[in-house]
């Protein structure tokens, strides 16, 4: 090989540059060491020999100007192997030298993607969004035509989009409860019209239930109800801690007609069993009527609460403090429309349930059994 011979840096270098840093145009002298080891690099096919000869000549030539060129091939062929640490640290040695490079960027977000860690993509969804909204906030330059400022404008939006899905991909499959709010309240804060919001909402609810933040999970269940977007277990949630906090008895009995409206109309899905349907079915149906019955019980209505909670009844089995609660409002209702028998009975079964209607139980039925001379 001759040595004037050489291989323009077209070949070796990022493509990129038309949508960020515009990097120099090097010639690379392929009879050098250093050139006959990038041009190696440039014609091997399997990444992971790809990646030893880019890590020998990081070595050798740390200086060389065909660095970013194998920095860019490193971000490529790591994560192609799943080797994610060194495809992120290629991309911010990259990022370090040529901060306003968006492609680089978007590259590392595939990365990103692929591990599916939440505390990786924290950081680089900010770091990749905020680098393309300033990018498509940057007017027009003094040597960039309408066509390619137009082009700009499209790739960071598109980057920022990217973006927001990465977030969301990241957020559905983390196991952690508490990561997957983090990352979830993030998405809202930084694109609260994003669509990936409305497809993430049931994920969202039940992580910020399963972390113990149910307030949070209930200003997300109303907004949704209000938009007719809720699932069943955000009405029975909302509904139930709404009754339980004593407060707004209206909606209580708003939410539980939804729940139950939305549960009879729902079509059973092909991968469930007709068994665990129906117990689902059962399950919803009589929180709806239990959680209306007890309402209905509160605001004197007791012919209703004793026809609802008698139908409820038989759907709480197994469930002993639902069971207990519907028992006791039975035996209150019955026992204000007179039929003494009937709350004893009821009454009598609450009491033989442990919790906190025990003790009521028992002296509402002792007080029956002396006040109508009742001998059991």
């Amino acid at each position: 090989m001759k040595a004037s011979s050489l291989v323009p840096v077209l070949l070796l270098t990022l493509a990129a540059g038309s949508f960020g840093a515009q990097r120099q145009e090097v010639v690379i002298n392929t009879a050098t060491p250093a050139g006959r080891l990038l041009q190696q690099v440039g014609e091997e096919s399997d990444d992971s020999k790809k990646v030893a000869l880019m890590e020998q000549f990081l070595a050798q030539f740390p200086k060389h100007e065909g660095t970013a060129w194998v920095y860019s091939q490193m971000l490529a062929s790591c994560t192609q192997l799943g080797q994610y640490d060194k495809a992120l640290a290629a991309a911010d040695t990259l990022l370090t030298a040529y901060p306003s490079d968006m492609e680089t960027a978007y590259a590392a977000l595939k990365a990103v993607e692929a591990r599916k860690d939440a505390d990786t993509a924290r950081l680089w969804v900010v770091r990749t969004s905020d680098l393309a909204r300033k990018t498509a906030q940057e007017p027009k330059g003094g040597e960039e035509d309408e066509a390619a400022f137009k082009r700009r404008i499209e790739y960071a939006r598109r980057v920022d989009a990217y973006a927001e899905y990465v977030l969301f991909q990241t957020a559905v499959q983390t196991p952690q409860a508490a990561k997957k709010v983090e990352l979830l309240k993030m998405l809202e804060a930084r694109a609260p019209e994003s669509t990936y919001l409305s497809q993430a909402s049931g994920v969202y609810f039940q992580a910020l239930t399963q972390s113990g933040d149910l307030p949070a999970a209930v200003i997300l269940a109303e907004k949704l109800i209000a938009k007719g977007q809720a699932n069943e277990e955000m009405l029975a949630t909302t509904a139930e801690l709404t009754l339980r906090q004593n407060r707004e008895p209206q909606k209580v009995l708003d939410y539980s007609a939804k729940l139950l409206a939305l549960v009879s109309t729902r079509q059973k899905p092909d991968s469930v069993s007709d068994a665990d349907w129906q117990k689902w079915k059962d399950h919803y149906t009589g929180l709806g009527q239990w959680m209306t019955g007890v309402v209905y019980c509160v605001q004197g209505k007791f012919g209703d609460s004793d026809k609802v909670l008698r139908d409820a009844l038989p759907l709480l089995e197994g469930r002993d403090e639902y069971k207990a609660a519907a028992l006791y409002n039975l035996g209150v209702a019955n026992s204000r429309l007179k039929n003494v028998a009937e709350a004893g009975r009821y009454y009598e079964q609450c009491a033989a349930i442990a919790g906190p209607y025990k003790a009521m139980c028992t002296d509402h039925l002792k007080s029956i059994r002396l006040g109508y001379r009742i001998v059991k």
